[in-house]
């Protein structure tokens, strides 16, 4: 996120999220559910090649959520409907993400209002 903040070439960050939420939404539809999830937990695991200073809050996922949203994984992206976690750590492979993401029923937490 940091490489749009401050910029004035919308446009940029425009293509970006639309590219980025179009690649995640094609994932998520080939593995939705039959029904989007109520509320779930989302975990986001974020894999870098080396262990350099990383702010969370420059990866809060909001291209993933907004895919797995329109893709029917998960009902909304709002507090109501998902708890989000973030990690990263290092890995001497291929920088990668991986989401985690699974339904949390009525009995298991109170909602969230």
């Amino acid at each position: 996120m940091n490489q749009f903040n401050g910029r004035t070439n919308v446009q940029v960050y425009r293509a970006v999220k639309a590219d980025w939420t179009d690649r995640v939404t094609w994932q998520a539809r080939a593995r939705r559910p039959k029904r989007p999830f109520e509320r779930a937990e989302v975990l986001i695991e974020y894999q870098f090649q080396d262990n350099r200073r990383r702010d969370p809050d420059n990866y809060s996922g909001k291209f993933i959520l907004d895919g797995l949203t329109k893709g029917g994984i998960i009902r909304d992206d709002s507090f109501k409907h998902i708890s989000l976690t973030v990690r990263a750590k290092p890995n001497p492979g291929p920088a990668e993400t991986t989401i985690t993401i699974r339904e949390v029923l009525n009995d298991e937490r109170p909602e969230i209002r």
